[in-house]
Order: C-alpha cells, then sequence, then structure tokens
C-alpha cells in the first residue's frame, strides 16, 4: 500500500540505496500516524507537528545543573553528598586498568568472559563514581583522575566485549580496529564518556584541549559512525534493520537509549542527528511491535530493567531532549510495561524468575519509582518505596547512587528529592503506627491475579499468601529455557517449587550447546518427560489452547505442541488451580493421549527443600504411597499427593556456580515420579500441594 508513495518520494529527493529504510520508516510514520493496531508507537509520536524538529544538534536540553551551578547540585544531592564524594575518595589512586589481548583470547580459548569483562566493568564504575564525586564538590580534585579515565576510553581500539565481537567479519574475539560495531557494553561506555565530556570538557581543555578532542574522536568512531553506517546494520542485529521479523530482546531498548543519548550529547550535525533519530524511532517500534502488547517481558523480571526499563530510559531521553514535545508516558501500554516488574514480585525479595532471570529482584527502586513517577503509576511508586524499606527496623532508607550505568545514576540525584520526602514521610507514618502496616499497606494496590494473555503468563495469589505463577509460550523466546507449561509455587514468601534460572554466562550460554546446560533443559523443570522425550528448543514447540479464569485461580494449555514427533503425543492438557479460598491447595493435573506407549512418563519437579518419599518417617510417621514431603525453609512442611501407581525418587545438583548457590543455597532437588512402563496411552495424573504445618 505504501509502493505508490515510496516511488513519488524518492522522485522528489536523493536517496541511497543501501539507506532505503530509512524512506521505509517515512512510509511507516505516516501508516502510524493513521493508526495501526497500536504498531509504530514511537514513529507516530515523532510524525507530530513540530516533534522531529524539537530535537536540534547542539541544544542545551541535559536536565541537570551545569558543572559550575553549586547550588543546583547541592539541592539534588542533598544529604546524599557526603556518600557520594568518599567513594569518589577512594578512587583517587585508582590504578585504570589495561586489557590484554589475552584477556579478549581467553573467551574463545576457554569460554571465559570474565577476563576481558571484569577490568572493562571495573573502570565504568570507577568513572561514574568519580563524575558523581566531582559534581556532588565542584573543587575539581576529581578532575586528573576523570581525564585519567576519558583518555584510557579514547585509546581503546573499541567498547564491544569479548563476547560480542565475534559479529565482527573477522569472528574473532580480538577488536578488529579495521571494522567498529555497537553493544551493550559499548553504548554503555559511550554515554558515560558523552556524560563526562558534556559536564567536564572545559575542565579537560584547561589541562590539555587534546583530551576533548580524542574523547569527540572516540564517540564518533566508536558509536556515532557505526551507527549510521548501512554496512553494519547486520553486526548491529539488535537494531532489527538487517533483518525483518527477526527476534529482538533487551538489546533495542539498552543500544538505543545509550546510543541516542550520546548523539544528543555530542552531535554537533543536524543531518546526522535527524538520521540517527529517525532510524531510532524506527528500530524501538521494531523492538514494541516484536515484543507482546500485553506488558510482560518475556525475558522474566531479572531483565526487566533492562528492556522495559530501557525503553524508559529511551523515552525519558527523548522527553526531556524535546521540551517534552515526544512524550508517550500516558500511553498504557507503557505503563503495563512497567507494572510487570510490581506483579511479578512474590515477596522477601523473590520474583518469578522464567527463562534467563534468576529469583531474586534486582531491579533498583529507584529506577522502578522514576519509572513509575513518569507514567503516573502508583503501584510503581509504592512498590519502589516498599523495596527501600528494611525489614528489621521498617525504616525507609534513600537509594543508593551508584551503579554501572551513569545516566541512571544522574537520574536518581535529579529525582531523589522526590523520593527523599515521599521515604521521609513514611518513616513518620510508621513512628505513629506499626511499621509492617506501612509497609504491608504499600502493596495493597497490586491486584491478587494478573494474567498476560499473548505472553501467556500469569501469577496468582489467594488470601493465605500462597503463590502461582505459570506460562505457556514457545520454545524460542528471547533468554528461551525449554519451559513451556512450567510453574513456581511459594507459601507466605517461601519457595516450594522453583525455577533454577541460570548460571554464570560463559561462551556456552549462548551458542549451538547452549541446551545442553542443565539448567535450560525441559527435565529440571516443573515439566514431565512425555513417553520418554522432553521438550526440544525452537518456535515450533509451543503451547495450545491456554486459558485463564483469575477468578478460579485456574490456568490451563495444551503441551503436546511442544514435545516432538517421537513423543507421540496426542493431547497433554495441564490445569494449574491454585484454591481462591479455603483451605489453601494447588492442584496440578495432567490429563493426555499417546498414539502408543513405548517409554514411562516422568514429571518432574524441582524443589529448594529437602524431600522425605514414600516409605519414609517424619517426626515418627511412615509415608505411605503417593505421598511425599518437601521440608522447605523456615520449617514449612508440604505435602504432596500423587498417583500411586508412579515410582518417586530425588535427584540432587549440588550448586557450585555462584550465580546458583547466591539464590538456593548448596543444591537444588529434582522430584522424578515416573510411570510403569506399560502405563496406559490414555489417562491422568494429579499432584495435589497442601501445607502440613511446620517441623
Amino acid at each position: 500500500e505504501n509502493q505508490e508513495f515510496i516511488v513519488a518520494l524518492s522522485g522528489s529527493f536523493d536517496v541511497v540505496l543501501d539507506d532505503l529504510s530509512i524512506l521505509l520508516s517515512v512510509a511507516a510514520l505516516i501508516r502510524a500516524a493513521a493508526g495501526n493496531d497500536g504498531l509504530n508507537l514511537l514513529q507516530a509520536e515523532y510524525s507530530k507537528p513540530g516533534v522531529a524538529e524539537s530535537f536540534a544538534a547542539g541544544k542545551a536540553w541535559f536536565p541537570f545543573p551545569a558543572y559550575e551551578d553549586r547550588a543546583g547540585w547541592a539541592a539534588l544531592f542533598g544529604p546524599d553528598a557526603g556518600k557520594v564524594i568518599r567513594r569518589g575518595e577512594q578512587l583517587l589512586d585508582y590504578q585504570w586498568q589495561h586489557i590484554p589481548a589475552s584477556a579478549y583470547l581467553a573467551f574463545e580459548r576457554t569460554g571465559d568472559r570474565q577476563a576481558m569483562e571484569r577490568p572493562e566493568g571495573a573502570n565504568r564504575g570507577a568513572m561514574i563514581a568519580l563524575i558523581l564525586a566531582e559534581l556532588a564538590e565542584g573543587k575539581g580534585r576529581f578532575i586528573d583522575q576523570l581525564a585519567n579515565g576519558v583518555w584510557l576510553a579514547a585509546q581503546q581500539p573499541s567498547w564491544v566485549l569479548s563476547a560480542h565481537q565475534g559479529r565482527q567479519r573477522s569472528k574473532r574475539s580480538l577488536p578488529d580496529a579495521r571494522e567498529q560495531l555497537i553493544d551493550l557494553a559499548s553504548g554503555r561506555y559511550g554515554s558515560i564518556v558523552s556524560i563526562a565530556y558534556h559536564f567536564f570538557h572545559r575542565e579537560f581543555d584547561k589541562l590539555d584541549p587534546s583530551i576533548s578532542v580524542a574523547t569527540e574522536n572516540a564517540v564518533r568512531r566508536n558509536i556515532l559512525d557505526p551507527y549510521l553506517d548501512p554496512g553494519q546494520r547486520r553486526a548491529n542485529w539488535w537494531l532489527g534493520l538487517a533483518s525483518r521479523g527477526s527476534m529482538l530482546n533487551n538489546w533495542t531498548p539498552w543500544c538505543n537509549s545509550d546510543v541516542i543519548l550520546c548523539f544528543l550529547l555530542m552531535e554537533k550535525d543536524q543531518e546526522r542527528l535527524d538520521r540517527a533519530m529517525a532510524q531510532s524511532v524506527q528500530s524501538m517500534d521494531l523492538f514494541l511491535n516484536y515484543i507482546q502488547k500485553d506488558g510482560a517481558c518475556e525475558e522474566g523480571p531479572a531483565y526487566w530493567g533492562a528492556a522495559a526499563g530501557k525503553v524508559y530510559d529511551y523515552l525519558q531521553i527523548l522527553y526531556d531532549a524535546s521540551d517534552g514535545a515526544f512524550s508517550l508516558f500516558g500511553n498504557e501500554r507503557i505503563r503495563k510495561m512497567g507494572e510487570f516488574v510490581s506483579r511479578s514480585y512474590i515477596g522477601n525479595g523473590y520474583v518469578v524468575n522464567f527463562a534467563d532471570a534468576g529469583a531474586r529482584l534486582n531491579n533498583p527502586s529507584e529506577l522502578i519509582w522514576n519509572y513509575g513517577h513518569a507514567v503516573g503509576s502508583r503501584e510503581m511508586t509504592d512498590f519502589a518505596l516498599y523495596c527501600l524499606a528494611d525489614p528489621a527496623s521498617g525504616k525507609f532508607r534513600n537509594p543508593v547512587i551508584t551503579g554501572n550505568d551513569a545516566y541512571r545514576a544522574l537520574e536518581t540525584v535529579r529525582f531523589n528529592p522526590l523520593i527523599r520526602e515521599a521515604a521521609d514521610s513514611l518513616n513518620r507514618l510508621a513512628a505513629e503506627t506499626a511499621p509492617a502496616e506501612v509497609r504491608r499497606n504499600l502493596r495493597r494496590g497490586v491486584p491478587p491475579a494478573t494474567w498476560y494473555p499473548e505472553t501467556e503468563m500469569c501469577f496468582m495469589r489467594n488470601p493465605s499468601g500462597w503463590f502461582l505463577g505459570a506460562k505457556g509460550g514457545y520454545n524460542n523466546e528471547s533468554h528461551n529455557h525449554n519451559d513451556v507449561g512450567s510453574c513456581v509455587v511459594y507459601v507466605r514468601d517461601i519457595p516450594v517449587l522453583v525455577d533454577a534460572g541460570v548460571g554464570t554466562y560463559t561462551k556456552q550460554t549462548f551458542n549451538h550447546d547452549r541446551y545442553k546446560i542443565w539448567s535450560m533443559q525441559c527435565d529440571w523443570h516443573n515439566l514431565p518427560m512425555i513417553n520418554g522425550a522432553a521438550q526440544p528448543a525452537g518456535a515450533q514447540y509451543r503451547s495450545k489452547n491456554t486459558s485463564c479464569d483469575l477468578s478460579k485461580g485456574m490456568f490451563s494449555l495444551d503441551l503436546a505442541d511442544a514435545y516432538p514427533p517421537e513423543s507421540g503425543c496426542r493431547k497433554w492438557v495441564r490445569t494449574y488451580r491454585l484454591a481462591p479460598k479455603g483451605a489453601p491447595s494447588v492442584t496440578i493435573t495432567d490429563s493426555f493421549a499417546l498414539d502408543a506407549r513405548t517409554q514411562p512418563d516422568v514429571e518432574h519437579f524441582l524443589v529448594k527443600g529437602s524431600v522425605v518419599l514414600p516409605g519414609g518417617t517424619h517426626q515418627g510417621r511412615t509415608l505411605p504411597d503417593g505421598e511425599l514431603l518437601i521440608l522447605c525453609d523456615e520449617g514449612l512442611v508440604v505435602k504432596m499427593t500423587f498417583p500411586a501407581s508412579l515410582k518417586a525418587s530425588v535427584d540432587v545438583m549440588e550448586l557450585t556456580d555462584r550465580r546458583f548457590s547466591g539464590v538456593w543455597g548448596p543444591s537444588l532437588r529434582r522430584i522424578n515420579l515416573a510411570s510403569p512402563p506399560d502405563a496406559p496411552a490414555k489417562g491422568s495424573y494429579e499432584f495435589r500441594i497442601t501445607e502440613l504445618g511446620k517441623n
């Protein structure tokens, strides 16, 4: 429908063939402005009269005081200034770390990412801390060290991580100076260096103007030029411009937010800035068009800060740079994306952790508050304050101004006066009432159940404090595990059935051997082996006939298509029921029909606690067939009943990886419930979880 428009337009403008996607995006702007099923939200906003023109090269838009404005910075830092300055003082003698070739090559040789990532991360963190310290104090004490850090960064041939350099034409992990691409780390490094330049380039010039010149050249070489280079779109796959319809994930908003910040702070050529803006809104729309509209983060809440959180960063940057002309903060979908972080929170620091997500909350409260404040979500701002409460004392703390993201650190400084005011108000209220009640009230606005129909993810909590999270979907999601139909169950914030998550990233995590890692496999999730077969990876392996009835605490889906043909599975309807009232329980039912029985079914349940099997004893009682106990944290004892025809056993997975053990402790246990080899090809299994009491 746009072909005639494109042909007419191409006759009026000098169109470069390699940059045809920019032309296509113009057509998308027209289409989006007319409305297109909620797609192309950003391009529709960008196409409004006067919006594109509000992004001007060289414009003084950054929403922070000038470095010399001591009163302005004192008001923002407030009582946090001393801590920020002391952190900077600890780095006055920091030895900036050179990254040798062998550190890059370690990724190829052994799969070790940390040899290169650790020193680069230390340099980035030091630079952010020094920026904040100098802004807080303003006496020039930290300028020399900042100049050292910026100078070193400018001399690096690339800011890309060794694990991501393989997208070069050389396919090697050592940077090839003949080619520049952009990844998560380089975008972040570019934003840090650009922010340092923005505030301190006049101070650098007092030392030697070469520092500022080198900084400008490095940002142009490492970020600005490769972003605009159409020949690098395949390497910069996260743009979504090289292959339409391909998988996109948190890289897209993460990289775009950092890159566009670099352009808006550093680019002096209006034509280049216009090209970057048009490309970035197009790329961000491709991401929003790719993910589901229901607001869920399919990568899990641990990636919320890098996905939805970076969408917020991007929108906030564009809002500020346009003096408010560009704004999507009133959009319901953007709000839903933000509130996912609150809905997926279980309690006691635990979150629903499907895919590569960890089970512990890792999203900073200040980001949650800033996002919620922007979109007008009381649920989010209350959740951020809830996370700032010390459970032991009940006292609400101020956010910590630190981290490895310079823009977010500055946003924390910017909004801290408002957060401090809210925290102080809650502390006064807690002094007059019960602190625990004040904290509980901050979660009363969260619905007890949420259903994400497109992502096929549901969260349910009953009045007894039992929590059920379950998912459908398919086995080619971003950061995918083969886990269609899996669940987690918590009782009053104590883990019962769990998802292991992911270990420390290595070369294997994201290559062809990914699914040899135990935690990625179907049989280490709360799922069955059907007729001896496990779920494979691939977009074709998916759920069907998924439904959810929140009022009944029910979630159901057919898993047959999530298993390979050799399973012979015609139907495998799994139904979860969380009792909405009365005696609390979770019931899991599998109703199945196979072409023929060739091997046993084995139902798996992954637990944090120890297990007492049938025939074992607990408190002087011998467990009968069809019954086992899970001994959980805090003395909680949970009973699982199951068909007596299933044979129970337990496997222990020792957790030597710190990323696992830091969440779960030294081990996890897998309950195996195996059917007889000659079990019927049609039938059902029912598993019921109830609370037995406490040891």
